[in-house]
C-alpha cells in the first residue's frame, strides 16, 4: 500500500511490484484525500477488498451496497452551517487525548448537516471572571471524562454556566460527576459538595465508590469497564433520543453517584434518567426545564460511527444548532 500526496505513475506500481516479488495489482495507491471518511471508497475504487477477499478465499457475491457511506461523504463533504462546541478538560493541550470525542461530535455534525467547530478549553484556566468571555460565543458545552482533582473547578464553572444560561449541555463520565457536583453546590446549597476522589474531606460526599468497594486496595479492582445495561425513564429526553426502554453502553470509571443524595436531587428536579436495570447504579441525569441538560456515566463516543451517530451525540449537536439558531 503506497502513501503519497499525489497520484503517480503505473510504471511505480510496476517497479514496486517487481522489487517487491508480488503482482502489480496487488500494489495499492492510497493517496490523501480531503476528508478521512473518503478513503474507504478510494480503497475499494483501487480494488484493496476484492484482493483481500480473494486472498483469504472469503466467498463474496455481488457487489457490496455502499450508498449509505457514500452519502455520509457527500454531506459531510457539503456543510454549510456550523456550530461551536466547547470541551472543557484538563487534557485539552493534546488533543488526540480527546480523539474519539472529537469523532464522535462530528458524526452528530455530519447526522444534523452541520460542520462542529470545537473551541478548546484548558479547564484550569476559567474562573467566575473569565467564563463569559471564553464560553459566551459557544453554542454547547462538553465536559468529557477524566481522572485527577486538576482543572476540577473550571469544569463546575463550565457546567454552572450552562445549566444557569440555557446553553446545551453534555457530560461524559467525569462529566456527569461534575454536573452533579454543579448542582449539590448552587442549587442544594452545599457548599463543599465533591467527589472523593477529589476531596477526601467533604462533608457532603455527592460521588463516592460504593459500599462494597471500599474496603478495596486494589485500584484496579474498583475500576467498572466494559459493557453494561441501563434502563431509561420513559418520558425522558434520553429515552425519547435513543427510543428504547433498555440500552448497553461501555463504561470506564470508579466513583459512582452517592444514593444517599437522591432523594434531595429529585425533590429539586434533577431528574434520574438512566439507571441500572435494578436501580442501584445512576447512569443518566437530566434537566427537564433545560433546552439539553444530559450527562452520562459511560463513553457513548465509542459507540458513535459516521453513519451512524451515537444518539446523544446527535441529539446534542441538533440541540446546539436549535440553540444558535434562537439566539440569531
Amino acid at each position: 500500500m503506497l502513501r503519497s500526496e499525489q497520484p503517480f505513475d503505473p510504471a511505480i506500481k510496476q517497479k514496486i511490484a517487481l522489487f517487491c516479488n508480488i503482482s502489480p495489482k496487488n500494489v495499492i495507491a492510497n493517496l490523501d484525500v480531503p476528508l478521512l471518511y473518503e478513503a474507504p471508497l478510494f480503497l475499494k475504487n483501487e480494488g484493496l477488498d476484492e484482493i483481500v477477499c480473494n486472498y483469504f478465499g472469503f466467498d463474496v457475491n455481488g457487489e457490496q451496497d455502499l450508498s449509505d457511506w457514500i452519502e455520509m461523504v457527500e454531506t459531510a463533504k457539503n456543510l454549510s452551517e456550523s456550530v461551536r462546541i466547547a470541551m472543557v478538560g484538563k487534557y485539552t493541550a493534546l488533543h488526540d487525548s480527546y480523539l474519539s470525542v472529537v469523532e464522535a461530535l462530528k458524526h452528530g455534525g455530519i447526522g444534523n448537516k452541520v460542520d462542529v467547530d470545537i473551541k478548546w478549553v484548558e479547564s484550569d484556566t476559567l474562573n467566575e471572571n473569565n467564563v463569559f468571555d471564553i464560553l459566551g460565543d459557544v453554542d454547547g458545552i462538553l465536559v468529557p471524562g477524566g481522572f485527577g482533582d486538576r482543572g476540577i473547578e473550571g469544569m463546575i464553572i463550565a457546567a454552572n454556566y450552562a445549566r444557569t444560561n440555557g446553553i446545551p449541555y453534555l457530560g461524559i463520565c467525569l462529566g456527569m460527576q461534575i454536573a452533579m457536583i454543579e448542582f449539590a453546590r448552587n442549587v442544594l446549597d452545599y457548599e463543599d459538595a465533591n467527589s472523593i476522589e477529589f476531596n477526601h474531606g467533604t462533608t457532603h460526599p455527592v460521588i463516592d465508590l460504593m459500599p462494597e468497594q471500599r474496603d478495596v486496595k486494589d485500584m484496579g479492582a474498583t475500576m467498572r469497564l466494559g459493557k453494561y445495561p441501563c434502563q431509561l425513564k420513559e418520558g425522558s429526553k434520553v429515552h425519547e433520543c435513543y427510543g428504547a426502554d433498555l440500552i448497553e453502553e461501555r463504561h470506564r470509571h470508579r466513583y459512582e453517584v452517592n444514593n444517599l443524595y437522591r432523594g434531595e436531587y429529585e425533590q429539586n428536579g434533577l431528574v434520574f434518567s438512566g439507571q441500572s436495570p435494578d436501580g442501584r447504579i445512576v447512569e443518566m441525569i437530566e434537566l427537564p426545564g433545560h433546552m439539553w441538560y444530559v450527562a452520562c456515566q459511560f463513553h457513548p463516543e465509542f459507540k458513535s460511527r459516521p453513519n451512524r451517530p451515537h444518539p446523544l451525540f446527535k441529539s446534542f449537536i441538533r440541540s446546539a444548532k436549535e440553540y444558535k439558531a434562537q439566539e440569531k
